[in-house]
């Protein structure tokens, strides 16, 4: 049941992306020119995606645990570091030169784009590069 539950909601969130254009790299990119053709409407989704996430962690957060798991799986960290910070920059690197983040890449692999199936492979590789680096 918990595997039918992961896939449900990843499915979702992926029809979702593909909805609102999340998958679409050139409206990301333009989503992130500021100084550009400046386009804000992912910022619209962004903010219904934190208002939707908002009311249902308060909602759920005080129960002992989720409907189909023994606990919540929470952040424990609770500082700023380095692993952090060079997460967060590769990240932002990836995300503005090829308009693509882990969730939109994978949802737009259906999509057959050789730049796609190209990303995600060299996501997946950098996965690797990074466990066996453990930058710390």
């Amino acid at each position: 049941m918990k595997l039918l539950i992961a896939f449900l909601a990843g499915l979702l969130m992926s029809v979702g992306m593909a909805i609102s254009k999340m998958i679409d790299p050139q409206k990301v990119l333009a989503f992130l020119d500021l100084s550009g053709d400046w386009d804000p409407s992912l910022a619209l989704v962004m903010a219904g995606a934190l208002a939707v996430y908002s009311v249902g962690y308060r909602l759920f957060i005080h129960k002992p645990a989720p409907l189909f798991d023994k606990q919540f799986y929470l952040p424990s960290a609770r500082y700023i570091d380095k692993p952090l910070l060079i997460g967060a920059a590769v990240f932002g690197l990836g995300w503005g030169m090829v308009g693509y983040c882990p969730g939109p890449a994978i949802s737009a692999l259906s999509s057959g784009s050789s730049g796609t199936l190209g990303f995600v492979l060299a996501m997946i590789a950098g996965w690797f590069v990074a466990r066996k680096l453990k930058v710390s």
